[in-house]
């Protein structure tokens, strides 16, 4: 035995609309609940069929009280649906309109653009050169390591790094030279100090022999004094 098919939602919408059509009259939403499964529609979904009805004005509603009372008129379906009607009307009409403008801006673009020998050799042409500059734009991206504005960038970087790094080498001779002359007698301890900070004999100034600076150390450098002192 199938299986009976239970109602589509147009359907309930239908079933609902013949009960206030046929009785002209007002209900409350629980009378319509009570209604509805006479027509075929489970009291569950009465709720939600008439909302959809009152979305799409095909239903009235309205607070009375403390009630909210559902009415529709056949005559009130009517002027809605044809108020549908007419603005669909409308929107058929422009649409149209759209598209007769849509065609003529077609039959226009197709003006100088038919198949011809000479324009497809310059198509092909057109192809073979974007393919071109392409293919160049690539070899720039390689070569962008090498170019002259960024290699001076990098330069500059270097040299600012190498003048930052010597400028803290000289800080650090400047407090070991401090250190030695207000404590000679902690000798030991302060070259243990300097040992765990990585201070070692072979700590001196960082020279650049590929980027000449523009400044150099007198003879007497801090690090020189420091020794001396020692």
């Amino acid at each position: 035995m199938s299986k009976k098919r239970g109602l589509s939602l147009e359907e309930k919408r239908e079933k609902m609309l013949q009960i206030f059509y046929e009785s002209q009259d007002f209900f409350l939403l629980k009378e319509l609940e009570k209604m509805g499964p006479k027509r075929g529609v489970i009291s569950q979904s009465v709720k939600d069929v008439i909302q959809s009805l009152v979305d799409d004005d095909l239903v009235a509603k309205d607070k009375i009280g403390i009630s909210i009372y559902f009415w529709s008129l056949p005559s009130c379906a009517g002027n809605q649906l044809r108020s549908v009607r007419q603005k669909l009307e409308t929107d058929l009409q422009g649409s149209n309109k759209r598209l007769a403008e849509l065609v003529d801006q077609c039959e226009a673009l197709k003006k100088g653009r038919e198949e011809t020998e000479e324009r497809t050799e310059a198509l092909t042409q057109l192809k073979d050169i974007e393919r071109k500059h392409k293919e160049l734009k690539n070899e720039m991206v390689q070569f962008a390591d090498n170019d002259p504005a960024t290699l001076e960038a990098k330069r500059t970087a270097i040299e600012v790094a190498h003048q930052s790094a010597n400028r803290w080498t000289d800080n650090i001779f400047t407090l070991r030279q401090w250190c030695s002359n207000n404590f000679p007698q902690a000798k030991e301890q302060l070259e243990h100090l300097y040992t765990e900070a990585g201070i070692t004999d072979d700590f001196d100034y960082i020279e650049l022999s590929s980027f000449p600076l523009s400044s150099s150390h007198e003879a007497n450098t801090p690090k020189q004094l420091v020794e001396d002192e020692v």
